[in-house]
């Protein structure tokens, strides 16, 4: 772990530079997921964004304060070409990223998200509430215990999170995701709400992205619709994209292995863009 004003990020393994972008609310912990495995032959670089996790702010910002904080923190590790791995929010920035320097990145791995996000995500009662703090508390405390799956974790608003109520989920739920939440400031918050009030849309821009891109997403996301990935992928000119059957927004914590067998596998079929200028 390594403090650097204004990110704090973790730095693991070496070769070829993967940046892992977290979503909202999120942190680079949440990218552990991906990190701990993708670095044992790359170099992951899993920042916290500004006003998440450990990269505390307190004043309000734009979005695009997002995309100078990366490249100021790209810059100073002298990481002049990778690849950017982006979940949710962490996706949106990832393409943003790669809008602003084609010759920098050289590809994209894009979990659940979206150039024209879409949701279809019911409204939310009190019930729902209820339900979700008390299976965030219980299953802080009591990770993967299936008596509170069962009683309270399926009728919380975990049901619209994931479709595979296992243990192993809830684990991640408990150690990466309550604590992530409680360190998202009010100003990370604002400044995406203030983003999506204003109808962010890049689609009509997605042709200029040339290099190759992955859309990963859960048949059942209701934060970002499958179809809005899907519409995605079909503006991007060199994009595959995989749809999971019972699954939703946060998929790679519920069937981590095939997400990271695939990722494996496409990064292997382009692995001449993920080179480092002495590989052989």
């Amino acid at each position: 772990m390594f403090p650097l004003p204004p990110l704090h990020f973790q730095l693991q393994g070496k070769g070829f530079p993967i940046l892992c972008l977290h979503g909202h609310p999120g942190s680079s912990q949440c990218m552990s997921v991906f990190t701990n495995s993708l670095s044992q032959n790359f170099q992951t670089i899993a920042p916290d964004l500004r006003g998440y996790g450990k990269s505390s702010t307190k004043t309000n910002f734009e979005m695009t304060q997002h995309l100078i904080d990366l490249e100021t923190l790209l810059e100073q590790l002298q990481i002049s070409r990778y690849l950017i791995l982006g979940w949710s929010l962490g996706g949106i920035i990832a393409m943003e990223l790669a809008l602003r320097n084609p010759e920098q990145v050289a590809g994209l791995i894009l979990i659940g998200t979206a150039a024209k996000p879409r949701s279809n995500h019911p409204p939310i009662t009190w019930q729902d509430n209820l339900y979700t703090g008390l299976a965030g508390i219980i299953n802080y405390f009591l990770p993967g215990w299936q008596w509170n799956i069962n009683t309270f974790g399926k009728r919380s608003l975990f049901r619209y999170l994931i479709q595979r109520h296992t243990p192993a989920t809830y684990q991640y739920l408990a150690k990466e995701a309550l604590p992530a939440y409680l360190q998202t400031s009010r100003f990370a918050t604002r400044a995406l709400n203030q983003a999506l009030r204003g109808g962010y849309n890049r689609l009509a821009d997605l042709s200029e992205i040339q290099s190759p891109c992955l859309l990963l997403v859960g048949e059942s996301d209701r934060h970002i619709t499958s179809e809005s990935v899907q519409e995605t992928a079909l503006h991007l000119k060199n994009a595959a994209w995989q749809c999971y059957p019972n699954t939703a927004h946060l998929f790679p914590w519920e069937i981590p292995h095939q997400v990271l067998t695939d990722i494996k596998n496409w990064i292997e079929h382009h692995q001449t863009n993920f080179r480092l200028p002495d590989d052989n």
